[in-house]
């Protein structure tokens, strides 16, 4: 007997996928919302709020992006191994 084709089904939402999302779009909603940095103080060894907590998010743009990017593969990972099962 022949095999059932292989359904595709569209994107699947799981809430791997939804932290995933958070962590990429979280760096955007920070830098848009420029009301809630755009002040001098507290300063940090004399950088004015507004430089520092935008350098701050440089970084936790990249953590936050390398955490997705993990999320992904793991997720990625498992999607390809319930298909040989």
């Amino acid at each position: 007997m022949s095999q059932a084709p292989e359904v595709n089904r569209g994107p699947v939402v799981t809430p791997v996928r939804v932290v995933i999302a958070l962590c990429l779009v979280a760096p955007f909603v920070a830098m848009l919302w420029v009301g809630s940095y755009a002040k001098t103080d507290p300063a940090l060894i004399g950088i004015p709020f507004f430089y520092w907590y935008q350098m701050a998010w440089v970084l936790i743009s990249t953590a936050l992006t390398m955490i997705a990017f993990k999320l992904w593969q793991r997720d990625q990972r498992a999607r390809r191994g319930g298909e040989h099962r």
